[in-house]
């Protein structure tokens, strides 16, 4: 018995070693790149490293440090990659139980086309539709569930479990985003989320080196990106720099106790961004913002780390060049610290020049947004962040100017103050619009579910300054509050073959979601080639009893638009805003294809939206 047990305890020990492998993250890296001091971090998932000596013998590349932590599983090498250095498969030495042990690590002839066929970044000529993939379309079925990770839940009746969505069902159905006129994709976060249950949202990040298997992995992603760049599309990575999951082997086997911020005992941040720059505040309040955790199931990253923080800014980059990124949306970006997200902007920028990075500010008040963004405002702090999601356009903006009362500071007069603020940001015409996403309530829930109202804010959003961005499903009437927020993160009707109601076909749409659909159809599409929209300026007049007027305009063409946010009609005058009309003598609706063979005087009936290109 005992040599049975013996024997059974060598074998095990066998298989153990056998599993055991080491990992370098990053996974590889490109010769020709600016960011060619790199620091690896190679982690053993077995034996612990009996040195902290590591060599490579491989031309045009110098070890410059290596960094031991108190995990002695984990080591950390500086490298110098030089310009001339050839790609090829490099080897690393390490020294494991008094052995040389071997690690293979690529290096790889980086992308052509760094800033014309990807990095290209996103401007307002482009249109977003955010998509959470697992709720988009199932594409594969063989990916439903993966054997070995944590969460096998797959029920679409339960809005927390997963629901099968996948990146093949986004490429089964580039046609009918095109189609839409949509020119770019931003999903909520791909890497792999390896959680006991929450998974479908993406932001509870297991590892930052690879795709979540049930979206299809890397290689469908690469898919994706290089059939939409075929068709002249865009794609966005959605970077999470504040927190990750649980189960993130950087937390279940952290290399020092300082990789995130610890507590005496579980403290959750105050969700406050006033701290960070109220000056009567207090460092606890502001410690309590930055230093808190979002939540129990994900640990606050420390990026005053420096090793953590290299990981992350080298992980940002690994992204864009390995998958082709366009543009980068920031999560909850006022929650990190500002110092090292101006390096990472920096060091993101100085890889990819033209490539957009914008912020998740969801705070209150254009001032606050403004901090966080390049600005014109004279603080101490002065962040490079080139651009925002615009929330203060979204909450003190057009909500509020389609479910208000008209007034002296209500109702449509809030979206014209808060647009008027807009001299406090260096890049308006950068920012990014919204009616909803996956954090805030379906704007069809929001107006009441009234179509009217839901078609103006579609028209308000493809026409105002800014990047215009769609939430799946809202082109097609999907509602539903925040409460809780499963609720608007409903599937997109169509995705699965057992739907019988289809978006991507029109198959039993209503003439409500038809009409809403085939508006957003045609102005997207007309926004296209309408360059006052898409690189023109913006002129707009103080609000009247509830008459709202703009313009976007540059000197080939002039669009008017004409929001009546009140119950009543009302007349139009065109001659009021002869600043822009002059030399006009007729216009056209774009949605409608209704004419005006005469630019006197007219009547708009109530809430309702014109947008009118004029003509001479």
């Amino acid at each position: 018995m005992k040599k049975t047990l013996f024997f059974f305890l060598i074998l095990m020990g066998l298989a153990f070693t056998a599993n055991a492998k080491n990992d370098v993250y990053p996974t590889n890296w490109w010769t020709g790149m600016k960011t060619n001091s790199v620091q690896l971090l190679i982690r053993s998932t077995g034996n612990a490293f009996t040195s902290e000596n590591v060599s490579i013998n491989y031309p045009g590349i110098t070890i410059l440090k290596t960094h031991p932590f108190s995990n002695k599983k984990y080591l950390a090498v500086d490298i110098l990659i030089a310009p001339e250095t050839l790609p090829g498969e490099v080897v690393i030495e390490v020294s494991q139980q008094g052995k040389k042990q071997k690690i293979n690590w690529p290096i790889y002839k980086r992308r052509t086309g760094n800033g014309t066929q990807y990095a290209q970044g996103v401007n307002s000529a482009d249109f977003i539709d955010l998509i959470m993939v697992d709720r988009f379309s199932n594409g594969d079925a063989t990916n439903d569930r993966i054997k070995g990770m944590r969460d096998q839940s797959l029920d679409r009746n339960q809005m927390y479990d997963r629901h099968g969505g996948d990146l093949q069902g986004v490429i089964n159905n580039l046609d009918y985003l095109q189609g839409l006129g949509v020119t770019t994709l931003w999903f909520t976060p791909i890497m792999e989320n390896d959680m006991v249950n929450r998974t479908e949202h993406g932001y509870a990040i297991t590892d930052h080196y690879k795709i979540d298997a049930r979206y299809g992995g890397d290689e469908a992603y690469k898919k994706l990106s290089s059939n939409l760049h075929q068709r002249g599309m865009k794609l966005i990575f959605d970077a999470v720099y504040n927190h990750f999951g649980l189960y993130h082997f950087l937390e279940q086997d952290a290399p020092d106790n300082d990789w995130v911020h610890r507590w005496p005992e579980y403290t959750q941040t105050n969700y406050r961004e006033q701290p960070l720059f109220d000056p009567y505040g207090a460092k606890s309040d502001q410690k309590k913002m930055s230093n808190g955790w979002f939540d129990k199931i994900m640990p606050d990253i420390n990026q005053d780390n420096p090793y953590m923080a290299n990981f992350l800014i080298q992980n940002c980059i690994w992204h864009v060049e390995t998958f082709g990124i366009d543009g980068i949306r920031l999560d909850t970006y006022t929650y990190n610290d500002l110092s090292f997200a101006n390096r990472c902007n920096e060091a993101i920028l100085n890889e990819f020049p033209k490539i957009t990075i914008f912020g998740e500010i969801m705070v209150h008040g254009a001032a606050n947004q403004a901090y966080f963004e390049q600005n014109t405002i004279d603080t101490s702090f002065k962040s490079n962040l080139p651009s925002v999601v615009d929330f203060q356009s979204l909450y003190y903006g057009i909500i509020p100017a389609l479910t208000q009362p008209f007034g002296w500071t209500d109702g449509v007069n809030k979206l014209y103050y808060t647009l008027s603020s807009d001299f406090l940001s260096k890049n308006p015409m950068q920012k990014v619009l919204l009616l909803d996403n996956h954090d805030e309530p379906r704007f069809f829930s929001v107006v009441g579910e009234n179509v009217e109202k839901q078609k103006m804010g579609f028209q308000w959003l493809l026409t105002c300054r800014g990047i215009p961005q769609l939430y799946y499903g809202s082109e097609v009437l999907v509602k539903g509050f925040k409460a809780p927020d499963g609720l608007v993160r409903a599937d997109f009707p169509g995705g699965w073959s057992t739907d019988t109601k289809n978006a991507f076909t029109g198959k039993g749409l209503t003439d409500d979601e038809k009409s809403t659909q085939d508006l957003v159809r045609k102005l997207a599409n007309f926004r296209k080639t309408a360059s006052a929209i898409t690189t023109g300026k913006m002129m707009h007049y103080i609000p009247t009893e509830g008459l709202y007027v703009y313009f976007r305009y540059d000197e080939k063409q002039t669009i008017m638009c004409i929001m009546n946010t009140s119950n009543s009609d009302k007349e139009i005058d065109f001659q009021k805003y002869d600043e822009r009309t002059n030399g006009f003598n007729s216009a056209k609706n774009v949605v409608t294809d209704e004419v005006f063979s005469s630019l006197n005087k007219t009547t708009i009936p109530a809430m309702k939206m014109w947008v009118l290109e004029l003509n001479k």
